[in-house]
């Protein structure tokens, strides 16, 4: 077999063996293990040619280069809220998971009653009934990708990489958006509407004119919270890009150097005012025209549907990973070649019956509509 490694092939082999590196140093805590991994990843293509062909020909039994599957499973552990780091501002009830699947949760019982200078004797005997908090957390997968024999030889280590790191990104996105429906409320308390000047409605799908989203707007969801007795450390907001712009244009030259202030491209937070730190995202949650329902993931906006702002305080909302599974079938005779695809278990939920804790901000129709 010929083999040839262009410079375009040197250069992949080198970043991708520089990503290699990365996750196992990030894995293993160990720079030391990273630059092994680095040196390995890169070194084997390179010296490929010289090489027996038994080593890596059709007839080798396996490839030159085999997925490490515990690898990418603690990969995507590890990184499952990386591009959404929003999600880490909620209450972490991974440790209750059961079985991969299932969040059990012991719930103490009502807390007991206490009276000053009692006048009655014996006091009646009570007995504290426990509680669970049980739900069941939603499998994410991902569609099986093919990656063709020849792909797989020609490519070698770089291509399956590449596919595999954008099957991640997805499912990663995917989970976010669904912690954003989990969390978003409904109650008739828990929803404000915008008070800004109208502008035309931004979200695809929808028409007419919306109140913009000021900064009057996100110190009513404060005030409201306040209202509910909720602790004014750690309450979060999330934006999307449009309602950011609004929220942002409203911001006087003072204000906004205040409200910067806090950016920190780490976390992802763009900023604090009113106690809420503030994130953005492409897009956060849809409400139908009355806001008493969520459009569901991947429906199309009706003309009267509305964006909104998303207010929590860190106790108040929850989030739970439960098993991470990637699945691999290798050299697959009905397909030719190499078939991989992921499963994540997540779900989550608003810690409160009541609700308490979490605001939405929905847009209100402005005249013109």
């Amino acid at each position: 077999m010929k083999y040839k490694l262009s410079i375009i092939g040197l250069m992949a082999a080198f970043v991708m063996a520089a990503f290699i590196g990365g996750v196992t140093a990030e894995i293993a805590g160990n720079a030391g293990a990273g630059i092994t991994a680095f040196l390995i990843a890169f070194g084997v293509p390179v010296l490929k040619p010289f090489f027996p062909a038994k080593w890596y020909g059709k007839d080798a039994g396996v490839a030159l280069m085999a997925i490490q599957v515990e690898v990418w499973q603690n990969h995507i552990e590890g990184n499952l809220f990386k591009d959404n780091t929003f999600l880490l501002a909620s209450t972490d009830a991974s440790m209750y998971v059961e079985q991969g699947k299932i969040v059990h949760i012991p719930q103490a019982g009502v807390v007991a009653n206490v009276e000053k200078s009692r006048s009655s004797l014996p006091a009646s005997v009570s007995q504290r009934t426990d509680t669970d908090v049980t739900y069941e957390l939603s499998p994410f997968t991902t569609d099986p990708i093919l990656l063709p024999n020849a792909e797989k030889y020609e490519l070698s280590y770089a291509k399956r990489e590449s596919v595999l790191a954008e099957h991640e990104t997805a499912l990663n996105e995917r989970v976010a958006e669904d912690f954003l429906r989990i969390w978003a409320p409904t109650a008739v308390g828990s929803i404000l509407r915008t008070t800004g000047e109208g502008t035309e409605a931004h979200v695809d799908g929808t028409t007419g004119m919306r109140k913009k989203f000021v900064p009057a707007d996100l110190k009513r969801a404060g005030t409201a919270m306040d209202k509910q007795n909720v602790a004014k450390t750690g309450r979060y907001c999330i934006m999307s890009a449009d309602m950011y712009s609004q929220f942002t244009d409203a911001l006087e030259a003072t204000e906004y150097r205040d409200f910067s202030k806090t950016f920190d491209p780490v976390t992802g937070v763009m900023g604090m005012m009113y106690g809420f730190k503030v994130y953005v995202r492409s897009s956060v949650v849809v409400y139908n025209e009355d806001a008493s329902a969520i459009n569901a993931y991947g429906a199309a906006a009706s003309a009267t549907d509305n964006d909104a702002v998303l207010c929590w305080q860190v106790s108040a909302v929850e989030r739970a990973v439960g098993s991470v599974t990637f699945f691999d079938k290798t050299n697959d005779p009905t397909y030719y070649g190499d078939v991989y695809s992921f499963e994540v278990r997540a779900g989550g939920r608003k810690r409160r019956a009541d609700g308490k804790g979490v605001i939405a901000i929905v847009q209100e129709a402005a005249s013109g509509v």
